[in-house]
Parts: structure tokens; sequence; C-alpha cells
């Protein structure tokens, strides 16, 4: 057999090595830069007027997240915190997990996922406050994994606005919750919700620079930002938190009382064909169905039409 001189050896190595530099520069950038999806998600049940996965229509052209809205580590009251202990906040009587099961089985692109914290808790803000990151994260891995089994969810978002802990503490109490509950098969996918707070952007970004790699969508709240909002200022504020959340899939916001934010009356749907256009719309996420359901989910339609293709 002809040996390779050594010369040729030398440059076939320097080849092959950069060859495998370029690609995995090539996947670095594609991970960078997501393009866009069809993905739809919307927040469901944490108003108690009685609406149902059922109520809400699926375009079975979209991926569609409904996001159980809250379990959060309060006692049942909704008085104490529980460090970790988490029960269940949502309208259990509409959505139960029956329902969860019926219309995951009715549509084949469904999942169903679970919110951790939100804004208020009986009659107060719902804080994060563990007592030690070990007990905390003990506590939740145990207590969600016991309620994403019983409803057979998918996934879960974080969504606590109100903290009692330090940015570090919440990055790691998060990000260790996210990297078992993944490890163990339990959720595939999980989501944070940030918007434009000074402590609330503390927290998630140091979150989001330790654990970012675990985490797959940024349901960013972009209906915390002024009503009146211009397409152009959405546009601006977009580009600044896909900046903060380098890498990450940013997906647009409303809120369907349109009290904040760019509403669908005044240039949302403009605003997303524009990021369609430059393959940066990663998906549309609304809260609430709760408050939909006395429009009829007229957006929700318009949003996953334009999320399909059909404008």
């Amino acid at each position: 057999m002809a040996r390779i001189p050594k010369l040729m050896a030398t440059q076939l190595f320097f080849q092959t090595l950069l060859l495998l530099l370029i690609t995995s520069y090539k996947s670095i950038q594609v991970q960078a830069h997501p393009s866009n999806t069809n993905l739809f998600r919307e927040y469901i049940g944490a108003e108690f007027n009685n609406v149902k996965f059922s109520d809400v229509p699926i375009n079975p052209n979209v991926d569609f997240h409904f996001i159980l809205s809250f379990a959060i580590d309060y006692d049942s009251s909704g008085s104490s915190p529980t460090n970790g202990k988490f029960n269940v906040f949502w309208d259990s009587d509409n959505l139960s997990p029956s329902e969860v099961s019926s219309i995951k089985n009715s549509h084949s692109k469904v999942k169903v996922a679970l919110s951790l914290g939100g804004d208020s808790v009986g009659n107060g803000y719902a804080y994060f406050k563990p007592s030690s990151v070990d007990s905390w994260v003990s506590n939740a891995v145990s207590t969600l994994t016991g309620i994403i089994e019983q409803y057979n969810l998918d996934g879960i978002d974080i969504d606590y606005e109100h903290f009692s802990s330090d940015p570090d503490t919440f990055a790691e109490c998060i990000g260790r919750l996210i990297k078992t509950l993944k490890r163990k098969g339990v959720i595939s996918f999980a989501s944070i919700a940030p918007f434009d707070d000074d402590q609330v952007q503390s927290h998630y970004l140091a979150l989001w620079k330790k654990y970012g790699h675990f985490i797959d969508y940024v349901n960013f709240q972009f209906y915390a930002y002024d009503e009146g909002t211009t397409v152009s200022q959405f546009i601006d504020y977009f580009n600044t938190q896909s900046s903060n959340y380098h890498g990450g899939k940013v997906l647009t916001s409303f809120i369907s009382d349109g009290s904040g934010g760019l509403s669908p009356e005044n240039g949302f749907f403009t605003a997303c064909n524009r990021l369609k256009r430059q393959k940066r719309l990663h998906g549309i996420f609304v809260w609430s169905a709760d408050d939909s359901k006395k429009n009829g989910f007229r957006y929700e339609k318009r949003s996953q039409a334009l999320l399909a293709g059909h404008h």
C-alpha cells in the first residue's frame, strides 16, 4: 500500500481541521440566529372564568402550547411561601388532567406546559423566596414532577415577577430545576417570561447567562411596555431583548385586553410580518385565553394564520 507523503498528510490534517471548524462555526451561527417558527403559545386558567382548552381555536398547521397559569410554591390558601413545594393555582375544575389528555389526543401538535409563579397569589404578590438553593430545588423537583406526571404535561415556564432573593440564587434554583427535570425526561422544553423591569431583568439575565442553553423559549412580555407602543418602538424593543437574550428564541406577544404594549388593533401583526420577512419571528404568545374568550379568540385565529403562512 502506498504511503502518503508526510507533507500531504499534514495538509490533509489541516484541511480536515479547517472543515471541522467551519462546520462547527456554522452550527453556532444557526443557534445564535434561530429562524421563523410556527409556534403559538397561550396562557390559560389564571382568571377562573371557566375557559376550557376546547374553547380556543387551534390551527392544525401550527405548533400549539397551552401554558397553565399558575403553579406556585405557596400553601393552598396562598398566604405563605413553601420553599419549592408547589401547589396548583389554576382553574383545575375546567383544566383537569382528563381535559389535558383530551385536547392532546384531539390535536397532535398541542403540548401543555405549566407556568411557575405569576404576579400574585391570595391577596398579595407571589414572591420567589427560597430558604436555600439545595432545599428549594429538592422540593421543587419532587412536587413539580408529581404535578407534571399527574397532568401529563410537556414543559414548564418561569414567570416569577417578585423576588426575596438575589439574582444568583434565582439563577441557581431555576437553572438546576430546569436542568434536572430535562435530564430526568420529566419535561421536553422550558421557557422564561421576563419583562422590562430592572429587578426582573437582573434575575432573568443572571439565569440566562448561566443556564440559557437549557431554556428553549423566551416569552418576553412585550405587553408590559406602555400602551400605545408603535410598530417601530416594538421592533426596537424586540431587537434590544434579542440582544439581551442572545441566541434565544424571543417570542412576540400581546395582551388580549389591549391594556399595554403594541395591540393587535394598532399594528402588532404589521410588526410580526416585518420580523417574519427578516426570518426572525420565532413564535407568538398571548396573555391570555381567559380574556380572549369574550372577543371570540379573534386575534388567536389571526396570529396562528400568520404563523402558518396564511396572512
